[in-house]
């Protein structure tokens, strides 16, 4: 395609195109002589199985085959070349033995939008591009019906957190008509300019300040939230009361979300969130509902090599020594499992320092 859309752009960039009435003019003047590679203007005059027929002054009607008139496969053919309006076509096949010519909408399409993104990168607009396929080293995103490449070192987040089907922001960095293709940048849409914003951005923060944000990267300690024009941390302590494995497990790349504002390091320029203390904090709940000696049901949450973690209220967990995991398995001739409910009895709650001491052993109450 890219020979086929490098002449048609040296057409449609030469400005020696022909209005509607000089073309059917000529047509009238001269028995012209159709062939592959003319650039033509036609009326859709119908649909047939193989595709749109094409008026182009001919002796014979002409098709577009439909997938020579779609830039995108999910495009009904109806709506792209709509009944009785004129479009240019690129015959890119010379008469059948039906006397019929083919032609292709979309090559001139795609040679129109090929010119509008050099347009774009040369005024360095901003673009929406769409993901369409994750692949190593980065992303293929869509636009102006037209494939681009976005390498993992210009995207804002990991290639692994993009999804199909999503929007990117992007910056053309480089474009390749005859190669068919461009290199695009999602980063340098937020790096331009970046230090004047965040010194905006950083004047109106403060610590206690509730802000909405957007999720943009997950990792493994956390997830970062762009917060107006800088990236703060949601470390994964901050998620939520509740134990989180991983911060992908309760939030998505792209959503949007409150957080408080709980550091801020002028220095460093970084911003410190907190998801969970727009809850109210369990463990202050539950000061006047748990009692040292009382006897609990608790349900097995999460098991490590030096214990087993207790839910012993809601998003309140307590830790079970691993001898008491022991014990209580003996007893029981069973293995503790993540979800069982066990009995325990609270030997020790300290609600300001978010401590709870645990036992299994029943006879411990009486202490």
């Amino acid at each position: 395609m890219g020979l086929y859309i490098m002449g048609v752009c040296c057409q449609i960039m030469s400005d020696k195109l022909i209005t509607d009435e000089q073309y059917e003019e000529l047509l009238k003047q001269y028995e012209y002589n159709f062939k592959k590679g003319d650039l033509v203007k036609g009326v859709v005059e119908g649909y047939d199985s193989e595709g749109a027929i094409i008026d182009i002054g001919a002796k014979s009607n002409a098709i577009c085959p439909e997938k020579e008139a779609k830039l995108n496969k999910e495009d009904d053919i109806k709506d792209v070349l709509k009944l009785g309006e004129t479009f240019e076509f690129l015959i890119i096949k010379e008469e059948d033995e039906d006397g019929r010519l083919t032609l292709s909408y979309k090559k001139v399409a795609a040679a129109y939008n090929w010119k509008q993104l050099e347009e774009i990168k040369a005024e360095d607009k901003i673009i929406e591009g769409t993901v369409v396929q994750v692949v190593k080293g980065g992303v293929l995103v869509e636009v102006l019906g037209i494939k681009g490449f976005v390498p993992s070192s210009h995207l804002r987040s990991k290639e692994t957190d993009a999804i199909v089907g999503s929007k990117l922001e992007l910056k053309i960095l480089s474009i390749d008509v005859l190669q068919n293709n461009f290199i695009l940048s999602n980063r340098k849409v937020y790096s331009d300019n970046i230090e004047e914003v965040k010194k905006d951005v950083f004047g109106q923060l403060e610590v206690g300040q509730i802000v909405k944000g957007e999720v943009v990267r997950i990792a493994d300690f956390g997830a970062f939230i762009d917060i107006g024009g800088v990236d703060g941390l949601l470390p994964l302590s901050q998620i939520s009361w509740r134990w989180v494995d991983h911060p992908g497990d309760v939030l998505k790349i792209g959503e949007k979300i409150d957080v408080e504002i709980i550091g801020i390091d002028l220095d460093k320029q970084r911003v410190s969130l907190s998801l969970k203390n727009l809850e109210p904090d369990p463990w202050v709940e539950a000061k006047g509902k748990i009692h040292e000696g009382e006897i609990v049901k608790g349900k097995v949450t999460r098991i490590k090599h030096f214990g087993a973690f207790v839910e012993v209220y809601p998003c309140v967990e307590a830790l079970l020594p691993q001898a008491e995991v022991m014990q209580y398995q003996n007893e029981h001739n069973t293995i503790l499992d993540v979800g069982e409910v066990i009995d325990t009895v609270i030997l020790k709650f300290n609600p300001d320092d978010k401590r709870i001491s645990l036992s299994v052993n029943i006879n411990n109450k009486a202490k």
